[in-house]
This record gives structure tokens, sequence and C-alpha cells, in this order.
């Protein structure tokens, strides 16, 4: 499931900036990097099983390895975890109501957040 049109994704933010708002608001980072991109989850564990929000985005400057970067944020997306295959994003999959409703208030105010620190 893919958050369209959440406006996130026309965000260009200071790496350290990002990282404060993402950790403020729940979102992990982890070894979900590279030199040029990130990846922030926010995991839900639940009856029906483990679902993973996640955030990309891309160093359009600087280097994510030394935290200098000014990363370009993406469209959000949601995939459901499946042991031992691992996180499955297609459109076949359901995503439970009351979560998808959280990801969107969550979305919403890593936006408002991030919009006015930048």
């Amino acid at each position: 499931m893919i958050f369209e049109n959440s406006g996130l994704e026309k965000v260009v933010v200071p790496q350290d900036v990002l990282q404060n708002v993402m950790n403020k608001n729940g979102w992990v980072l982890g070894g979900s990097w590279d030199y040029e991109r990130m990846t922030f989850d926010f995991k839900y564990e639940i009856p029906e099983g483990i679902y993973y929000l996640r955030l990309p985005g891309y160093a359009v400057d600087g280097d994510v390895g030394a935290n200098n970067a000014t990363i370009q944020l993406m469209d959000p997306y949601m995939g459901k975890h499946y042991f031992p295959t691992g996180i499955e994003y297609g459109s076949d999959e359901h995503f439970p109501e009351r979560i998808v409703e959280h990801a969107v208030n969550n979305i919403r105010k890593v936006t408002k957040d991030l919009k006015v620190l930048i």
C-alpha cells in the first residue's frame, strides 16, 4: 500500500532534522541506510501479523554515512511481514483499517513537524 500525495514526497530536509523528527514520532532508522538512501520504519505488531510503515528518502546532497546529507523524501508505503520470506507490498495484501488510520495520522504528524522546522 502506497500513501500517495501525503506531502512528504515534496519535502527536502537536512538529515539531522529528519532524524530528530522521525525519532520523536516513533520511527526507527536502524540499519536501513547506505551512503545515498535512508528508510525509516514504524512497526505494528498486532494479532493479525506484523506490518511496517516505511518512509524512504535519498540524498540530493552530501553523504548519509557522514550524517551531512540533504534528503529528498518519497511516498510512504506499508507492507506485511511473512516469516521466513520477508515483507510483502503487493496490492493483494490486506491491511487492518485501524493501522491504516494510525499510519495516515502518523504521516500527517511527521509532515506537520517537518514543515514547521524547514
